[in-house]
């Protein structure tokens, strides 16, 4: 329902967000969705929990069909992938559709940090904005706090006696904080003498790259939950022999921290259509995809569910379909690959400053970007309709060549202006993701089988994904990889870790490089989530704040409202 209050196209996302009426989420959950208020759990009137005993009682009805929202290379000139997938439920409740999205929380680091938040932008935006980009319910807030009983639990254990014989300098498991610092990426602790610990390296890494932001997220209910939190290998003995979560006896505690985050959280996006948003990985450093548990729910309760992946195609849309697909059995019935005029001139060459003068020489040859990102995406077995998300600046000529270039590449596309106008404004693009609905053309094929050695899976994906010659992995990988296997988990998937800017581990090669390697540094053994992490190039799973973070222009106002949050 478009609301008439709200300011114009342009405003900061807050002031819209803040000027947009809400409705109590538990008539509208009941309006929408069929929900009476016993099967929710209010978190104040516009955000509750959909229960689990309710989504247990859901198991036997006929599911939804599903649209996953990709993107091309992500570039500081922007590609909307959150906007257009919040833009593309209100439109498709526009032509008659009834339809909901399923989104990612945001985190607290890209927050204050240079990202912003992630709630949508413009008149495509969930709301309650404010809570929805910061404390959110106290869902990261249970993970981290459950990965840190873990961490204590196993310095206890050393403390105590190390009935396990864990090797202090074999423990995998580190520590983490929903906040960009640096300066704990690596960490002595137990110094000060007998009484504060043993002595030992460690570090964190930021929540999202949390095995257990990816096990809720992967979990099918409580009892999964707890299963998986007890897989998790935290240590080696020394005799080399892994030790779990449930060796240490943690996995009950860890469990009991996540029981309420476990439940998918209910919000409405402006034009009061319900949203999902829930758990949030990141996908340049762990599967980025909201959780399982949500997106089932929703394709139980609305005919058609929306929901992304995150950065490019590359990167979430490959891992939506290895991992999450894989492990859930869900498959996308049609998939939809968001591009901006703007974003492709920049990946032919042009800066960010001069991305307002009309350039569609530059348009062509960025061209390559989305090419790439098609042909990658049909060979998963799904044919994208492109979404050309409308920014007030791309002229009838760039929009042209981009519809061109889409019919060259044999897909069809629709120009969206969502962000400008709502979901009347996403129409176009509505009305063609029914059709590609309604064809049921989809036939997913996942890129590898289960039972392809580890190091061909990375060196699968390398090759067809980023178009790399070779992959290097070092001595030291190689014996990992070959350990995983003999432990028995050598059908596991593979989650790659790389710059999200490039199909390269170069985030300064833009467009669509081919022959380059692939250097994976690490391998992680993810058993409780039920991939293998390997880490490429310099990305970091703990990320840095920027030299001017958001932080500095986020505060309140003297009447007590947020500002600067963007």
């Amino acid at each position: 329902m478009p609301q008439d209050n709200l300011p114009p196209p342009g405003a900061p996302d807050i002031e819209i967000a803040r000027a947009a009426r809400m409705e109590p989420i538990l008539p509208l959950a009941e309006r929408r969705l069929g929900l009476e208020p016993e099967a929710l759990v209010p978190y104040g009137h516009h955000k509750a929990k959909l229960s689990l005993e309710h989504i247990a009682s859901l198991k036997d009805k006929a599911d939804g069909k599903l649209v996953l929202v990709t993107a091309i290379t992500p570039t500081p000139a922007g590609e909307g992938k959150t906007t257009t997938s919040v833009g593309l439920t209100d439109g498709l409740n526009v032509i008659g559709v009834n339809a909901m999205v399923c989104l990612r929380e945001p985190s607290l680091g890209p927050c204050f940090g240079m990202k912003g938040g992630a709630a949508g932008g413009g008149r495509a935006q969930v709301v309650p904005m404010e809570d929805i980009n910061l404390h959110f319910n106290g869902d990261f807030h249970a993970i981290t706090s459950a990965h840190s009983l873990l961490a204590a639990l196993i310095d206890n254990h050393m403390q105590w006696g190390n009935e396990l014989d864990i090797d202090p300098r074999r423990i995998t498991w580190r520590r983490v904080v929903d906040m960009n610092d640096r300066a704990l990426r690596n960490i002595t602790i137990g110094l000060g003498g007998p009484a504060h610990g043993i002595p030992r390296e460690s570090g964190f890494d930021i929540t999202v790259a949390s095995e257990i932001m990816a096990i809720l997220c992967l979990a099918s209910d409580l009892k999964d939950l707890q299963r998986r939190l007890g897989d998790i290998i935290v240590a080696r003995t020394r005799g080399k022999k892994p030790v779990t979560a449930r060796d240490i006896g943690a996995d009950g505690a860890m469990a009991v921290l996540l029981k309420d985050a476990l439940a998918p959280n209910l919000v409405q996006t402006i034009e009061h259509n319900p949203a999902f948003i829930h758990g949030g990985p990141f996908a340049n450093i762990a599967h980025g995809c909201n959780s399982v548990m949500a997106t089932k729910s929703a394709l139980k309760l609305a005919d058609v569910v929306v929901t992304e992946a995150g950065f490019g195609a590359d990167l979430g849309a490959e891992k939506f379909l290895d991992i999450k697909c894989r492990q859930s059995g869900l498959r996308p019935d049609a998939v939809v690959l968001v591009a901006t005029v703007r974003a492709l001139k920049m990946q032919g060459g042009v800066k960010k400053d001069d991305l307002g003068t009309p350039d569609v020489d530059a348009l062509k040859r960025g061209s390559v970007n989305i090419a790439r990102h098609i042909e990658n995406l049909k060979k998963f077995g799904v044919t994208p309709v492109v979404a050309i998300n409308h920014f007030v600046k791309d002229t009838e000529e760039e929009v042209a060549a981009l519809k061109q270039i889409c019919a060259d590449n044999g897909v069809s596309c629709a120009v969206s202006k969502h962000w400008a106008e709502g979901g009347e404004g996403a129409r176009e693009l509505a009305t063609a993701v029914k059709s590609a609905l309604d064809s049921g053309s989809t036939n997913v094929e996942l890129l590898y089988s289960d039972e392809t050695p580890l190091a061909e899976k990375i060196g699968t994906i390398a090759r067809e994904i980023y178009r790399a010659e070779n992959v290097v992995l070092s001595g030291a990988v190689s014996r990992s990889l070959k350990e995983f296997e003999e432990l028995g988990y050598g059908h596991l998937p593979i989650c790659i870790a790389k710059t999200q800017y490039s199909f390269s581990t170069d985030p300064t090669k833009q467009g669509a490089p081919s022959g380059h390697s692939v250097e994976v540094r690490e391998v992680r053994l993810s058993a409780g989530a039920g991939f293998v992490v390997a880490v490429c190039g310099d990305i970091m799973v703990m990320p840095g704040l920027p030299r001017k973070p958001a932080a500095y222009e986020i505060g309140l106002d003297d009447s007590g409202e947020i500002v600067g949050l963007a």
